[in-house]
């Protein structure tokens, strides 16, 4: 639970940005206004400057704003719940059902990119304060600890929301700390660089290993430091925690990236393992959210505050978790976990993808919506877990047994199931091989839905998914058989990417074209670069 000190700094910080937004927040549409203005910048702070309000911030605060700004990207109502959600499956709307047949708005990827941009520049914020020789002294006092260890941490938050927005879109601006390439102009200041080029996400894939495994490395030095106090929400400060979820997220960068460069892949994993990858759920990196507004998760705001009931757990899900669909021919102790049984006291996923004519076929309290603790406000939302982790030892390891049931186990017990049912569900697992364990990662995947809808691109796993063509539901309506099939508004299969944002094509039009003749139509069809 965020802290009330936390939640203060989080409202001073809000006002800090207000204040010093020029200077710190990457937004073409902004940037755009202040070169409108007749005002210089120095005159634009001097006449902006509040003596009430703070001069400077400490990094310890920018952090807990940067950390809450980008898991509320991650796992914003438009690219999670309308987007990546429906796309891995997991859920299914029951009333609209335009987004789960692919029907995206742009605004979606408008509000995605600059929120993320925002994370990203409060992060740089801190690097920069960490570095300059002015403000370096005054950014290492108290309990944040060293500028090493500051701008380490930051470089693994920031490899983590541009993979996250690169897997997105594509080819996108990009910035790197310890990589000064032509190609990389995200971010920049004084001047700003409101027109920065797309580097090309084979570029951008290469050098997010380079940051994390630099950053780990960094962090390994100090394993007892605490970097940042409590106002890390993730790992508390622990250079530990923080050094072996940077060699985790490595594993699974690397891991991405494997077909297009197996060579650079498998030097990445080996080292990440060797320097230490996560061995237990205590390790996994989780944003826990609070149960005081603001501060709720984003589901809790998007469906509980919203007061919305339009998304259900999706029959794939459930009949999966039933032993109905899929290899695992057995009843699944994640069930009552991910979903809430109906009015009748059964477990129903909403059909996945029907025709708008038929999105209420099924009254609300007849389908499963999706569980408390889903739902709750002080839901942790992870960025990374062991479960994955083993999976993806499992996967380089010719699909081994021991990963494969650490995995699952993982994953169960990170759910909160009992040891007599995990051990009952273990023991009727039928063997690894690649279908099973990435069905089952699919599953330990659950509610981390751009990392789902990745690996769905990546394998083409799991089998399961509804596909154009296939029947979603059939049955009698007033007395007359029924049959309806999956038939996508746009494209024929799961989307590849996102479109760019809008305002991209406008005030940053000659490096988005130059982006599209590189990568591909800006359509939802074109694949990024690892999928191709």
């Amino acid at each position: 639970m965020l802290s009330l000190l936390l939640i203060l700094r989080i409202s001073i910080f809000n006002k800090y940005i207000q204040m010093k937004i020029s200077n710190i927040l990457y937004t073409t549409l902004i940037g755009v206004s202040l070169v409108a203005t007749s005002c210089s910048k120095s005159t634009f702070s001097d006449i902006n400057t509040d003596p009430n309000r703070p001069a400077s911030v400490t990094t310890p605060t920018i952090l807990v704003t940067a950390e809450k700004q980008l898991l509320n990207a991650l796992r914003s109502e438009e690219v999670s719940l309308r987007g990546a959600q429906l796309f891995a499956q997991y859920f299914s709307q029951n009333i609209y059902t335009d987004q789960s047949r692919y029907q995206i708005p742009t605004s979606y990827s408008d509000n995605y990119w600059t929120a993320t941009y925002k994370s990203l520049n409060n992060l740089n914020e801190i690097i920069k304060l960490n570095t300059n020789e002015s403000t370096k002294a005054i950014a290492a006092a108290g309990t944040a600890g060293t500028n090493a260890n500051q701008i380490a941490i930051a470089r693994v938050l920031k490899a983590y929301a541009f993979q996250s927005l690169t897997d997105v879109f594509g080819d996108i601006p990009y910035e790197s700390y310890g990589n000064k390439d032509a190609d990389f102009e995200a971010l920049q200041q004084d001047p700003d660089n409101l027109t920065p080029k797309y580097a090309s996400q084979e570029k951008i894939y290469k050098d997010i290993l380079n940051e994390l495994q630099q950053a780990a490395d960094t962090l390994a030095k100090y394993p007892t430091a605490t970097t940042f106090g409590t106002a890390d929400i993730i790992y508390k400060g622990s250079n530990s925690s923080w050094s072996k979820f940077a060699n985790s997220l490595r594993l699974r960068v690397a891991n991405r990236i494997k077909t297009k460069d197996a060579t650079l892949a498998a030097t990445h994993i080996a080292d990440a393992i060797k320097k230490g990858v996560f061995t237990s759920n205590s390790e996994n990196a989780i944003f826990k959210y609070s149960k005081t507004s603001p501060n709720e998760a984003p589901l809790f705001r998007a469906t509980v505050t919203a007061n919305r009931k339009d998304f259900a757990v999706s029959n794939i899900v459930i009949e999966t978790l039933q032993g109905t669909r899929g290899p695992f021919k057995i009843a699944d102790p994640r069930l009552s976990k991910f979903a809430k049984p109906t009015s009748e006291n059964v477990y129903f996923g909403q059909p996945y993808g029907l025709p708008l004519a038929a999105g209420n076929l099924f009254p609300v309290e007849k389908i499963s919506l999706p569980s408390d603790a889903i739902n709750a406000a002080d839901y942790g939302e992870v960025l990374l877990e062991y479960a994955e982790v083993a999976f993806i030892l499992s996967e380089n390891n010719n699909w081994d047994q021991t990963n494969y049931e650490k995995g699952t186990k993982a994953s169960l017990e990170k759910w909160g199931v009992s040891q007599e049912d995990i051990t009952t569900y273990l023991s009727k697992l039928p063997v690894a091989n690649k279908e099973n364990v990435l069905s089952q990662k699919y599953l330990a995947l659950f509610n981390q839905s751009i990392e789902s809808w990745s690996e769905i691109r990546r394998t083409g796993y799991p089998l399961f998914l509804i596909k154009k063509g296939d029947i979603t539901w059939t049955g009698t309506i007033e007395g007359k058989p029924v049959t309806y099939t999956f038939t996508p508004e746009v494209g024929n299969e799961i989307p590849s990417r996102l479109v760019y944002p809008l305002k991209e094509q406008s005030t940053n039009k000659t490096s988005y074209q130059a982006a599209l003749a590189k990568q591909g139509d800006d359509v939802i069809s074109t694949k990024v670069w690892w999928n191709k």
